[in-house]
Protein backbone atom coordinates (compact mmCIF):
# COMPACT_ATOMS: atom_id res chain seq x y z
CA UNK A 1 0.00 0.00 0.00
CA UNK A 2 1.01 3.32 -0.26
CA UNK A 3 1.35 5.56 2.45
CA UNK A 4 -1.34 7.07 3.29
CA UNK A 5 -2.33 11.22 3.27
CA UNK A 6 -2.39 13.09 6.45
CA UNK A 7 -5.17 15.54 6.17
CA UNK A 8 -6.16 15.77 9.85
CA UNK A 9 -4.49 17.45 13.22
CA UNK A 10 -0.73 17.11 12.48
CA UNK A 11 2.35 17.80 15.77
CA UNK A 12 5.76 18.43 15.01
CA UNK A 13 7.42 17.32 12.35
CA UNK A 14 5.62 14.44 9.84
CA UNK A 15 7.89 11.79 10.06
CA UNK A 16 10.53 10.21 7.19
CA UNK A 17 9.81 12.58 4.70
CA UNK A 18 11.14 11.59 1.36
CA UNK A 19 10.50 9.95 -1.72
CA UNK A 20 7.71 7.75 -1.58
CA UNK A 21 7.38 6.45 -5.50
CA UNK A 22 9.55 7.24 -8.42
CA UNK A 23 9.07 6.79 -12.69
CA UNK A 24 11.13 7.52 -15.34
CA UNK A 25 10.87 7.98 -18.99
CA UNK A 26 13.35 7.97 -21.87
CA UNK A 27 13.05 8.08 -25.41
CA UNK A 28 12.23 5.56 -27.70
CA UNK A 29 15.13 5.35 -29.56
CA UNK A 30 18.85 5.76 -29.45
CA UNK A 31 21.90 6.01 -31.40
CA UNK A 32 25.37 3.79 -30.91
CA UNK A 33 28.21 6.03 -29.35
CA UNK A 34 30.84 3.84 -31.23
CA UNK A 35 29.20 4.04 -34.93
CA UNK A 36 28.82 7.83 -33.89
CA UNK A 37 32.35 8.19 -33.58
CA UNK A 38 33.03 6.84 -37.05
CA UNK A 39 30.39 8.76 -38.27
CA UNK A 40 31.93 11.96 -36.55
CA UNK A 41 35.31 10.99 -37.87
CA UNK A 42 37.02 11.09 -33.96
CA UNK A 43 39.52 8.35 -32.89
CA UNK A 44 38.29 5.32 -31.69
CA UNK A 45 37.37 5.37 -28.42
CA UNK A 46 36.64 9.01 -27.97
CA UNK A 47 33.30 8.73 -26.56
CA UNK A 48 32.82 5.35 -25.76
CA UNK A 49 36.51 4.99 -23.47
CA UNK A 50 37.07 8.55 -23.04
CA UNK A 51 33.76 9.62 -22.03
CA UNK A 52 32.29 6.25 -20.64
CA UNK A 53 29.14 6.31 -22.85
CA UNK A 54 28.12 3.36 -25.05
CA UNK A 55 24.23 4.62 -26.30
CA UNK A 56 22.59 8.21 -26.47
CA UNK A 57 18.55 8.30 -26.63
CA UNK A 58 17.12 11.67 -28.35
CA UNK A 59 13.68 12.89 -29.12
CA UNK A 60 12.81 13.55 -32.85
CA UNK A 61 10.43 16.95 -33.56
CA UNK A 62 7.56 15.43 -32.11
CA UNK A 63 8.70 15.05 -28.72
CA UNK A 64 9.16 18.45 -26.38
CA UNK A 65 9.62 18.73 -22.44
CA UNK A 66 5.66 19.30 -22.10
CA UNK A 67 5.46 15.40 -23.18
CA UNK A 68 8.53 14.13 -21.67
CA UNK A 69 6.97 15.46 -18.48
CA UNK A 70 3.49 14.50 -19.37
CA UNK A 71 4.47 11.17 -19.85
CA UNK A 72 6.46 10.47 -16.81
CA UNK A 73 3.70 12.00 -14.33
CA UNK A 74 0.46 10.09 -16.14
CA UNK A 75 2.29 6.75 -15.58
CA UNK A 76 3.66 7.39 -11.83
CA UNK A 77 -0.01 7.95 -11.04
CA UNK A 78 -1.40 5.63 -12.89
CA UNK A 79 1.39 2.35 -12.39
CA UNK A 80 0.78 3.70 -8.18
CA UNK A 81 -3.04 3.79 -8.36
CA UNK A 82 -2.48 7.78 -6.93
CA UNK A 83 -5.62 10.09 -7.62
CA UNK A 84 -4.70 13.13 -8.71
CA UNK A 85 -7.20 14.94 -6.09
CA UNK A 86 -4.18 13.61 -3.90
CA UNK A 87 -1.61 16.10 -5.05
CA UNK A 88 -1.19 19.29 -3.58
CA UNK A 89 2.16 20.54 -4.90
CA UNK A 90 3.89 19.91 -7.92
CA UNK A 91 7.25 21.85 -9.51
CA UNK A 92 9.14 21.17 -12.19
CA UNK A 93 12.67 21.14 -12.70
CA UNK A 94 13.90 21.71 -15.87
CA UNK A 95 16.15 24.32 -18.49
CA UNK A 96 14.42 23.42 -22.00
CA UNK A 97 12.33 26.53 -22.31
CA UNK A 98 9.45 26.21 -25.09
CA UNK A 99 7.80 29.82 -23.50
CA UNK A 100 9.45 32.56 -21.71
CA UNK A 101 6.15 32.91 -19.86
CA UNK A 102 4.42 29.35 -19.61
CA UNK A 103 5.03 27.06 -17.42
CA UNK A 104 5.49 23.13 -17.68
CA UNK A 105 3.81 22.96 -14.70
CA UNK A 106 0.74 24.46 -16.34
CA UNK A 107 0.68 22.28 -19.36
CA UNK A 108 0.44 19.24 -16.85
CA UNK A 109 -2.35 20.44 -14.96
CA UNK A 110 -4.58 19.54 -18.25
CA UNK A 111 -3.94 15.88 -16.55
CA UNK A 112 -6.16 17.17 -13.73
CA UNK A 113 -9.04 18.14 -15.37
CA UNK A 114 -11.16 15.24 -14.71
CA UNK A 115 -10.39 15.07 -11.30
CA UNK A 116 -11.27 18.95 -10.91
CA UNK A 117 -8.24 19.53 -8.74
CA UNK A 118 -7.01 23.03 -9.07
CA UNK A 119 -5.53 23.65 -5.71
CA UNK A 120 -1.58 22.56 -6.37
CA UNK A 121 0.68 24.62 -5.23
CA UNK A 122 4.70 25.03 -6.61
CA UNK A 123 5.93 26.07 -10.61
CA UNK A 124 8.91 25.51 -12.74
CA UNK A 125 12.25 25.80 -11.02
CA UNK A 126 15.09 26.81 -13.77
CA UNK A 127 19.01 26.93 -13.03
CA UNK A 128 20.86 24.41 -15.81
CA UNK A 129 20.63 20.65 -14.52
CA UNK A 130 19.94 21.51 -10.87
CA UNK A 131 16.46 22.77 -11.52
CA UNK A 132 15.17 19.10 -10.36
CA UNK A 133 16.79 19.14 -7.00
CA UNK A 134 15.54 23.00 -6.27
CA UNK A 135 12.35 21.41 -7.01
CA UNK A 136 12.62 18.12 -4.84
CA UNK A 137 13.66 20.08 -2.02
CA UNK A 138 10.70 22.78 -1.93
CA UNK A 139 8.50 19.88 -1.97
CA UNK A 140 10.50 18.41 1.46
CA UNK A 141 10.38 21.55 2.60
CA UNK A 142 6.20 22.26 1.91
CA UNK A 143 5.36 18.76 3.69
CA UNK A 144 7.57 20.21 6.35
CA UNK A 145 5.96 23.76 7.00
CA UNK A 146 3.11 24.59 8.24
CA UNK A 147 1.88 25.60 4.54
CA UNK A 148 1.21 21.37 3.93
CA UNK A 149 -2.29 20.26 3.70
CA UNK A 150 -1.69 16.12 4.51
CA UNK A 151 -1.61 15.82 0.36
CA UNK A 152 1.78 14.31 -1.36
CA UNK A 153 3.91 16.63 -3.30
CA UNK A 154 4.96 15.78 -6.90
CA UNK A 155 8.25 16.85 -8.43
CA UNK A 156 9.02 16.39 -12.21
CA UNK A 157 12.43 16.96 -13.34
CA UNK A 158 12.62 16.32 -17.70
CA UNK A 159 15.20 17.82 -20.06
CA UNK A 160 16.33 17.47 -23.99
CA UNK A 161 19.91 17.91 -23.91
CA UNK A 162 20.95 18.48 -27.47
CA UNK A 163 24.18 19.99 -28.76
CA UNK A 164 25.34 21.63 -32.03
CA UNK A 165 27.32 19.89 -34.62
CA UNK A 166 30.92 19.05 -33.24
CA UNK A 167 32.80 17.68 -30.29
CA UNK A 168 30.05 18.04 -27.76
CA UNK A 169 26.93 16.53 -29.50
CA UNK A 170 27.92 12.94 -28.24
CA UNK A 171 27.34 14.04 -24.29
CA UNK A 172 23.20 14.43 -24.92
CA UNK A 173 20.23 12.64 -24.09
CA UNK A 174 16.70 13.59 -22.61
CA UNK A 175 14.63 11.94 -20.12
CA UNK A 176 11.88 12.87 -17.74
CA UNK A 177 11.93 11.81 -13.82
CA UNK A 178 8.45 12.07 -11.57
CA UNK A 179 8.83 11.65 -8.02
CA UNK A 180 6.13 11.41 -5.82
CA UNK A 181 7.06 12.92 -1.87
CA UNK A 182 5.60 13.01 1.45
CA UNK A 183 6.15 11.53 4.95
CA UNK A 184 6.47 7.55 6.02
CA UNK A 185 8.60 7.50 2.84
CA UNK A 186 11.25 4.68 1.82
CA UNK A 187 13.72 6.95 0.86
CA UNK A 188 14.47 9.54 3.47
CA UNK A 189 16.07 12.68 2.98
CA UNK A 190 18.25 12.85 6.07
CA UNK A 191 17.17 16.08 7.85
CA UNK A 192 20.80 18.21 8.25
CA UNK A 193 22.74 16.01 5.85
CA UNK A 194 22.42 18.86 3.09
CA UNK A 195 25.29 20.99 1.78
CA UNK A 196 25.20 23.82 -1.19
CA UNK A 197 27.38 25.91 -3.05
CA UNK A 198 26.18 28.91 -4.97
CA UNK A 199 28.29 30.48 -7.53
CA UNK A 200 28.11 33.51 -10.43
CA UNK A 201 29.88 31.94 -13.63
CA UNK A 202 29.68 31.63 -17.42
CA UNK A 203 31.00 27.76 -17.90
CA UNK A 204 27.61 26.72 -19.62
CA UNK A 205 24.30 28.91 -20.17
CA UNK A 206 21.95 29.21 -23.21
CA UNK A 207 21.28 33.17 -24.18
CA UNK A 208 19.87 32.53 -27.44
CA UNK A 209 16.52 32.04 -27.54
CA UNK A 210 16.36 31.02 -30.86
CA UNK A 211 18.09 28.15 -30.60
CA UNK A 212 18.48 24.92 -28.03
CA UNK A 213 22.04 25.10 -28.47
CA UNK A 214 23.98 26.03 -25.37
CA UNK A 215 27.23 28.29 -25.20
CA UNK A 216 29.85 25.59 -23.38
CA UNK A 217 33.18 26.19 -22.08
CA UNK A 218 34.06 22.86 -21.60
CA UNK A 219 37.42 23.30 -19.50
CA UNK A 220 35.66 25.51 -17.19
CA UNK A 221 32.38 23.56 -16.37
CA UNK A 222 34.76 20.71 -15.61
CA UNK A 223 36.95 23.02 -13.15
CA UNK A 224 33.43 24.34 -11.73
CA UNK A 225 31.58 20.69 -11.21
CA UNK A 226 35.02 19.85 -9.40
CA UNK A 227 35.33 23.41 -7.71
CA UNK A 228 31.70 22.73 -6.43
CA UNK A 229 31.92 19.05 -5.44
CA UNK A 230 34.78 20.43 -3.27
CA UNK A 231 33.03 23.12 -1.46
CA UNK A 232 29.74 20.61 -1.01
CA UNK A 233 32.22 18.30 0.89
CA UNK A 234 33.58 20.42 2.94
CA UNK A 235 30.02 21.40 4.29
CA UNK A 236 28.25 18.30 4.77
CA UNK A 237 31.77 16.76 6.42
CA UNK A 238 31.39 19.23 8.38
CA UNK A 239 27.96 18.51 9.39
CA UNK A 240 27.89 14.44 9.00
CA UNK A 241 30.75 15.42 12.18
CA UNK A 242 28.98 18.00 14.31
CA UNK A 243 24.96 16.80 13.56
CA UNK A 244 24.95 13.40 15.79
CA UNK A 245 25.33 11.41 12.19
CA UNK A 246 27.20 8.61 12.27
CA UNK A 247 30.42 9.75 9.88
CA UNK A 248 33.81 8.19 9.62
CA UNK A 249 36.73 11.09 9.10
CA UNK A 250 36.61 9.43 5.65
CA UNK A 251 33.38 10.63 3.64
CA UNK A 252 33.57 7.62 1.21
CA UNK A 253 33.47 5.23 4.06
CA UNK A 254 30.44 7.07 5.76
CA UNK A 255 27.95 5.81 2.96
CA UNK A 256 27.29 2.67 1.15
CA UNK A 257 26.62 4.61 -2.41
CA UNK A 258 27.69 7.98 -4.20
CA UNK A 259 25.24 9.50 -6.90
CA UNK A 260 26.52 11.65 -9.25
CA UNK A 261 25.01 14.27 -11.62
CA UNK A 262 26.63 12.85 -14.79
CA UNK A 263 26.89 14.94 -17.79
CA UNK A 264 29.22 11.62 -18.96
CA UNK A 265 30.24 8.74 -17.08
CA UNK A 266 33.84 9.41 -16.87
CA UNK A 267 33.10 12.82 -15.03
CA UNK A 268 31.65 10.93 -12.41
CA UNK A 269 34.75 8.48 -12.20
CA UNK A 270 36.48 10.83 -11.33
CA UNK A 271 34.03 12.64 -9.00
CA UNK A 272 34.44 9.68 -6.73
CA UNK A 273 38.71 10.20 -6.90
CA UNK A 274 38.26 13.64 -6.29
CA UNK A 275 36.16 13.00 -2.64
CA UNK A 276 38.89 10.77 -2.40
CA UNK A 277 41.56 12.95 -2.43
CA UNK A 278 39.69 15.17 -0.17
CA UNK A 279 39.56 12.30 2.31
CA UNK A 280 42.94 12.11 2.03
CA UNK A 281 43.91 16.06 2.52
CA UNK A 282 41.32 15.84 5.35
CA UNK A 283 42.78 12.61 7.16
CA UNK A 284 45.02 13.58 9.89
CA UNK A 285 47.21 10.19 9.50
CA UNK A 286 46.79 8.72 6.11
CA UNK A 287 50.01 6.87 6.68
CA UNK A 288 48.06 4.27 8.72
CA UNK A 289 45.50 3.49 5.94
CA UNK A 290 45.93 1.06 3.07
CA UNK A 291 44.02 2.76 0.96
CA UNK A 292 46.29 5.92 0.90
CA UNK A 293 49.46 4.01 -0.13
CA UNK A 294 51.36 5.26 -2.01
CA UNK A 295 49.42 8.87 -2.01
CA UNK A 296 52.45 10.64 0.34
CA UNK A 297 53.62 12.74 -2.13
CA UNK A 298 50.72 14.48 -2.53
CA UNK A 299 49.92 15.81 0.97
CA UNK A 300 50.60 18.97 0.67
CA UNK A 301 48.87 19.50 -2.43
CA UNK A 302 46.73 22.35 -2.52
CA UNK A 303 42.72 21.59 -4.14
CA UNK A 304 42.92 24.46 -6.56
CA UNK A 305 45.96 23.34 -7.80
CA UNK A 306 44.92 19.64 -8.81
CA UNK A 307 41.69 20.22 -11.52
CA UNK A 308 43.62 18.88 -14.30
CA UNK A 309 46.76 17.62 -13.13
CA UNK A 310 46.94 14.14 -14.61
CA UNK A 311 49.14 12.79 -12.05
CA UNK A 312 47.28 13.51 -8.79
CA UNK A 313 44.38 12.36 -10.67
CA UNK A 314 45.68 9.48 -12.60
CA UNK A 315 46.29 8.50 -8.73
CA UNK A 316 43.13 8.60 -7.13
CA UNK A 317 41.19 7.34 -9.64
CA UNK A 318 43.59 4.28 -9.39
CA UNK A 319 43.63 4.66 -5.42
CA UNK A 320 39.11 4.54 -5.13
CA UNK A 321 38.65 2.18 -8.22
CA UNK A 322 37.41 -0.44 -5.56
CA UNK A 323 35.36 2.62 -3.91
CA UNK A 324 34.21 3.34 -7.09
CA UNK A 325 33.12 -0.10 -8.90
CA UNK A 326 31.09 -0.47 -5.10
CA UNK A 327 29.53 2.31 -4.37
CA UNK A 328 29.16 4.53 -7.77
CA UNK A 329 29.06 2.24 -11.27
CA UNK A 330 25.92 0.88 -10.29
CA UNK A 331 24.35 4.37 -11.05
CA UNK A 332 25.67 5.07 -14.38
CA UNK A 333 23.48 2.44 -16.46
CA UNK A 334 20.95 5.10 -17.35
CA UNK A 335 23.76 7.68 -18.09
CA UNK A 336 25.53 5.32 -19.83
CA UNK A 337 22.87 3.96 -21.86
CA UNK A 338 20.59 7.38 -22.26
CA UNK A 339 23.47 10.16 -21.88
CA UNK A 340 22.96 13.33 -20.21
CA UNK A 341 19.45 13.93 -18.94
CA UNK A 342 20.35 17.46 -17.35
CA UNK A 343 17.72 18.00 -14.65
CA UNK A 344 16.67 14.16 -14.52
CA UNK A 345 20.24 12.95 -14.82
CA UNK A 346 21.36 12.35 -10.88
CA UNK A 347 18.10 10.93 -10.56
CA UNK A 348 18.65 8.91 -13.79
CA UNK A 349 21.63 7.87 -11.22
CA UNK A 350 19.68 6.83 -8.21
CA UNK A 351 16.88 4.70 -10.07
CA UNK A 352 19.79 2.85 -11.58
CA UNK A 353 21.42 2.44 -7.94
CA UNK A 354 17.95 1.09 -6.82
CA UNK A 355 17.26 -1.83 -9.40
CA UNK A 356 21.05 -2.75 -8.95
CA UNK A 357 20.60 -5.33 -6.36
CA UNK A 358 18.31 -7.09 -4.41
CA UNK A 359 15.74 -5.23 -2.46
CA UNK A 360 16.77 -6.95 0.72
CA UNK A 361 20.38 -5.30 0.20
CA UNK A 362 19.25 -1.68 -0.19
CA UNK A 363 17.78 -1.46 3.03
CA UNK A 364 19.40 0.97 5.20
CA UNK A 365 21.74 1.94 2.93
CA UNK A 366 23.07 5.77 3.33
CA UNK A 367 23.23 7.46 -0.42
CA UNK A 368 25.11 10.50 -0.81
CA UNK A 369 23.82 12.32 -3.91
CA UNK A 370 25.82 15.12 -5.98
CA UNK A 371 23.62 17.76 -7.61
CA UNK A 372 25.58 20.22 -10.26
CA UNK A 373 24.15 22.98 -12.77
CA UNK A 374 26.15 25.02 -14.51
CA UNK A 375 25.91 29.16 -14.02
CA UNK A 376 26.48 27.45 -10.84
CA UNK A 377 24.56 25.90 -8.38
CA UNK A 378 25.36 22.98 -6.21
CA UNK A 379 23.79 20.38 -3.86
CA UNK A 380 25.40 17.27 -1.85
CA UNK A 381 23.37 15.81 0.58
CA UNK A 382 22.17 12.13 2.10
CA UNK A 383 19.14 10.12 1.43
CA UNK A 384 18.56 6.75 4.00
CA UNK A 385 16.78 3.96 2.82
CA UNK A 386 14.03 2.83 4.84
CA UNK A 387 14.25 -0.37 6.84
CA UNK A 388 10.82 -1.89 6.38
CA UNK A 389 11.43 -4.65 4.04
CA UNK A 390 7.71 -5.99 4.78
CA UNK A 391 6.33 -7.56 2.02
CA UNK A 392 4.21 -4.92 1.13
CA UNK A 393 6.30 -2.08 2.18
CA UNK A 394 6.80 1.19 0.13
CA UNK A 395 10.12 -0.14 -0.79
CA UNK A 396 8.93 -2.89 -2.50
CA UNK A 397 6.75 -1.11 -4.48
CA UNK A 398 9.08 1.43 -5.38
CA UNK A 399 11.49 -0.95 -6.04
CA UNK A 400 8.79 -3.36 -8.24
CA UNK A 401 7.74 -0.23 -10.47
CA UNK A 402 11.19 0.35 -11.31
CA UNK A 403 12.12 -3.34 -12.39
CA UNK A 404 11.29 -2.66 -16.06
CA UNK A 405 13.66 -0.11 -16.92
CA UNK A 406 16.71 -2.56 -18.06
CA UNK A 407 13.32 -4.27 -20.39
CA UNK A 408 12.73 -0.86 -21.96
CA UNK A 409 16.16 0.11 -22.73
CA UNK A 410 16.72 -3.43 -24.64
CA UNK A 411 13.44 -2.91 -26.62
CA UNK A 412 14.18 0.74 -28.11
CA UNK A 413 14.76 1.35 -31.63
CA UNK A 414 18.66 1.78 -32.88
CA UNK A 415 18.91 4.56 -34.85
CA UNK A 416 22.15 5.10 -37.46
CA UNK A 417 24.54 7.87 -36.86
CA UNK A 418 23.16 9.42 -40.35
CA UNK A 419 19.83 8.78 -39.48
CA UNK A 420 20.30 10.54 -35.90
CA UNK A 421 22.09 13.89 -37.42
CA UNK A 422 19.30 14.38 -39.78
CA UNK A 423 16.49 14.00 -36.96
CA UNK A 424 19.40 16.55 -35.37
CA UNK A 425 18.97 19.44 -38.48
CA UNK A 426 15.07 18.90 -38.55
CA UNK A 427 14.87 19.28 -34.76
CA UNK A 428 17.26 22.70 -35.51
CA UNK A 429 15.35 23.92 -38.61
CA UNK A 430 12.38 23.52 -36.96
CA UNK A 431 12.77 24.81 -33.48
CA UNK A 432 10.21 27.45 -32.60
CA UNK A 433 8.56 27.05 -35.75
CA UNK A 434 5.12 28.25 -36.32
CA UNK A 435 2.51 26.72 -37.68
CA UNK A 436 4.12 23.37 -37.82
CA UNK A 437 3.06 20.02 -37.81
CA UNK A 438 6.03 17.47 -36.80
CA UNK A 439 6.79 14.73 -39.17
CA UNK A 440 8.15 12.42 -36.86
CA UNK A 441 7.44 8.79 -36.80
CA UNK A 442 5.08 7.58 -34.07
CA UNK A 443 5.26 4.13 -34.19
CA UNK A 444 8.15 3.20 -32.06
CA UNK A 445 7.20 5.14 -29.35
CA UNK A 446 6.61 3.29 -26.56
CA UNK A 447 2.89 2.73 -25.51
CA UNK A 448 1.55 5.76 -23.13
CA UNK A 449 3.77 8.21 -24.26
CA UNK A 450 2.49 11.91 -25.37
CA UNK A 451 3.54 13.40 -28.32
CA UNK A 452 3.06 16.43 -30.07
CA UNK A 453 1.05 16.77 -32.63
CA UNK A 454 0.53 20.29 -33.80
CA UNK A 455 1.38 24.20 -33.34
CA UNK A 456 -0.84 26.67 -34.55
CA UNK A 457 0.14 29.83 -35.99
CA UNK A 458 -0.04 31.45 -32.47
CA UNK A 459 2.59 28.89 -31.22
CA UNK A 460 -0.15 26.53 -29.21
CA UNK A 461 0.83 23.26 -28.87
CA UNK A 462 -1.27 20.00 -29.00
CA UNK A 463 -0.71 16.70 -27.78
CA UNK A 464 -1.90 13.31 -27.84
CA UNK A 465 -1.45 10.10 -25.81
CA UNK A 466 -0.45 6.72 -27.34
CA UNK A 467 -2.59 4.03 -26.57
CA UNK A 468 -1.29 1.50 -24.19
CA UNK A 469 -1.83 -1.83 -25.58
CA UNK A 470 -2.79 -4.04 -22.54
CA UNK A 471 -2.85 -3.42 -19.04
CA UNK A 472 1.02 -4.91 -18.81
CA UNK A 473 2.02 -1.77 -20.75
CA UNK A 474 2.24 -0.30 -17.22
CA UNK A 475 4.13 -2.64 -15.60
CA UNK A 476 5.60 -4.79 -17.84
CA UNK A 477 6.93 -7.58 -15.50
CA UNK A 478 7.29 -9.85 -18.74
CA UNK A 479 9.18 -13.42 -18.40
CA UNK A 480 10.88 -13.22 -21.72
CA UNK A 481 15.32 -13.51 -21.55
CA UNK A 482 16.23 -10.02 -21.12
CA UNK A 483 19.02 -8.95 -22.67
CA UNK A 484 22.17 -7.87 -19.65
CA UNK A 485 23.31 -4.30 -19.91
CA UNK A 486 26.71 -3.85 -18.87
CA UNK A 487 27.61 -0.36 -17.97
CA UNK A 488 31.53 -0.37 -19.53
CA UNK A 489 32.69 2.75 -17.93
CA UNK A 490 36.91 2.32 -18.00
CA UNK A 491 38.19 1.89 -15.00
CA UNK A 492 41.97 1.74 -15.63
Amino acid sequence: MMPGSARGERHGWPENVGIIAMEIYFPSQYVDQAELEIFDGVSTGKYTIGLGQDKMGFCSDNEDVNSLCLTVVQRLMERNEISYTDIGRLEVGTETILDKSKSVKTVLMQLFEGCGNTSVEGIDTTNACYGGTAALFNAVNWVESSCWDGRYALVVAGDIAVYATGNARCTGGAGAIAMLVGPHAPLILERGCRATHMQHVYDFYKPNMDSEYPVVDGKLSIQCYLHALDKCYEIISRKLQSGGHKSDSSLLDSADAFVFHSPFCKLVQKSVARIMLNDFLREPDPGKKQVYSGLEAFRDIRLEDTYFNKEIETAFITASKPAFIKKTKPSLLLANQVGNMYTPSVYGGLVSFLISRPVEDLSGCRIILFSYGSGLASSMYSVRVTDDLSPLSPLHRLVNNLSDVELRLVRRKKVTAKEFDQLMKLRETTHHKAPYKPVGNTEHIFPGTWYLTDIDDKHRRKYERKPLQSPVDLNDQSTEKLIPLIVTVDVR
